[in-house]
């Protein structure tokens, strides 16, 4: 069992209710309003645990630094290849993706993350 920790509930509780997917960078600055002495190493371990257990989700962008998102349930993501931003989008795939993902795979697909790349409305 994982002990409790305020600055991890702070970390968590930064992620919920946003739709901005922060970078661990723009986290940090945001708890460090309640927690002046957490620094940015507690901020990316914190980010790396809760992933881990599955409480937040890491969003690798492969063109800058990863992003975190406060939502767990299966949606897709866009991301604004000029701004960098990314955006939750209410497409989802049929409840059958992974099973059809699977068929004739070797091994066993058990989830996936879509992520989906062009212009957003402000930069298009």
């Amino acid at each position: 069992m994982i002990k409790k920790s305020r600055q991890r509930q702070a970390v968590k509780e930064c992620l919920i209710g946003r739709y901005d997917h922060p970078t661990a960078e723009m986290v940090y600055l945001s708890v460090k309003n309640d927690y002046p002495n957490i620094s940015l190493g507690t901020v990316y371990r914190n980010l790396s645990l809760l992933t881990e257990l599955g409480e937040i989700q890491r969003i690798s962008t492969g063109i800058g630094p990863d992003r975190f998102d406060g939502e767990i349930k299966p949606h897709c993501h866009f991301q604004c290849t000029r701004c960098k931003n990314v955006v939750d989008l209410s497409f989802m795939p049929d409840a059958n993706f992974d099973a059809e993902a699977n068929n004739g795979f070797e091994g066993q697909i058990e989830s996936h993350q879509i992520q989906f790349f062009g212009l957003c409305e402000a930069c298009k």
